[in-house]
């Protein structure tokens, strides 16, 4: 392979908002668009004698979808996932706060 970086970025160019956000979904009258917390990594190497090697990973989380249902558009979460984001958050946030509370009593 020539240039195994320049091949991975051709190959991750599709990424981007066609990752974030599904193809729309009808059900029973119900327009659904899926909505995911993407990210991803890729790497690539080569050495002066020829060697090269490369690899990537990715990650998505389902977030919820946009329904619209006659003249109306909303969004309803995915409860799962929700918890499963806040959980950490709300523990960092604590943590952090009690530390503030801490360091402002002495």
């Amino acid at each position: 392979m020539p240039n195994l970086a320049l091949e991975l970025g051709k190959q991750t160019a599709s990424l981007g908002v066609t990752s974030v956000y599904g193809e729309q979904q009808d059900v029973d009258g119900v327009r659904l668009v899926p909505v995911a917390l993407t990210w991803s990594g890729f790497g690539a190497g080569e050495d002066p004698t020829g060697g090269s090697g490369g690899g990537g990973g990715g990650v998505a989380i389902p977030v919820g979808a946009y329904i619209r249902t006659g003249d109306g558009v909303r969004f309803e979460p995915n409860l799962v996932s929700l918890l499963a984001v806040g959980i950490p958050f709300v523990w960092v946030a604590g943590r952090a706060l009690s530390r503030v509370i801490r360091a402002l009593k002495r």
